[in-house]
């Protein structure tokens, strides 16, 4: 019952900070757009709104806690890593927020986050269970955290693509109105892109080589799929990367890379642990 209660709580405080943030800057885009300066008018301020989310994640992680851990072990079920990914991502868009004029991420990843909350709490009494042991070894367990961090920071970068994606088609279109004038400028948003790319990246290269350092079985028969496509996706990111710092890669190239990479670290990470547990088992 009680992580009924921290689930339903954390949901309602990411909607809440979620819904505050995107009147928050629409009041801001419409100040500016009339006066020229910004003004908050004694309404909350971004960074007020933003310790909402920050106590929804707060809640979102006890939830976590009693749906994860146990005597047995750790529950890296399906819908569980699911959410614990959303717990991460949510963490990196309200840092991001905080420091960079990017309040759009958080309002649309926040809704997102509580859905993978709502459907965690409905599933995780009847979900098989993928135990990992109290006695397992610390090398799997450092692969398995570095792998959670890798994805949700590049996951982040593939939402931070499809806004440029959308945010590209409607300036070459010229209409920058709606939607489009809640995001920063062009510049900044590819500039951030690349930023999230290359610690995504970095995290990536660490849980690749921490796995194929210390695991035996990265390439045994029912998960090397998801060490082939691990490793397809650590080409494709290295491969923007290159393109970008010596080529100057940008815009459209850089979006279709991002998401080609990030598909591939999708399948590798969520479509193989589907397969798996409702497919197969």
């Amino acid at each position: 019952m009680e992580n009924y209660i921290f689930a339903f709580s954390a949901i309602i405080l990411y909607l809440a900070c979620a819904a505050l943030l995107y009147l928050y800057v629409k009041q801001q885009k419409q100040t500016v757009s009339d006066t020229g300066e910004t003004s908050e008018d004694g309404r909350l301020g971004k960074k007020q709104i933003l310790l909402i989310g920050l106590a929804g994640l707060l809640l979102h992680g006890l939830e976590l806690n009693g749906c994860m851990i146990s005597d047995f072990g750790i529950n890296l079920g399906f819908f569980n890593t699911v959410s614990l990914v959303s717990a991460f991502i949510v963490l990196l868009v309200l840092i991001a927020a905080w420091r960079h004029p990017v309040e759009i991420l958080p309002v649309i990843f926040l809704p997102l986050a509580a859905v993978s909350i709502l459907l965690d709490a409905g599933a995780h009494d009847s979900s098989r269970s993928y135990l990992l042991p109290p006695d397992s070894d610390g090398a799997l367990f450092f692969h398995i955290v570095t792998s959670i961090i890798a994805y949700s920071i590049l996951a982040l970068a593939a939402l931070q693509a499809i806004l440029l994606s959308i945010q590209n088609k409607f300036l070459h279109a010229h209409q920058p109105g709606g939607f489009i004038r809640m995001l920063p400028p062009l510049r900044e948003m590819e500039v951030l892109l690349f930023e999230v790319i290359m610690v995504g990246f970095i995290a990536l290269t660490i849980s690749l080589g921490s796995g194929l350092i210390f695991l035996d079985n990265m390439f045994d028969q029912q998960v090397a799929h998801k060490t082939v496509l691990s490793i397809l996706a650590w080409f494709v990111f290295l491969s923007l990367l290159i393109g970008h710092w010596k080529l100057g890669w940008r815009g459209r190239t850089a979006i279709r890379w991002t998401l080609s990479g990030f598909i591939s670290l999708m399948l590798a990470y969520f479509g193989s642990k589907f397969v798996l547990e409702f497919l197969i088992n």
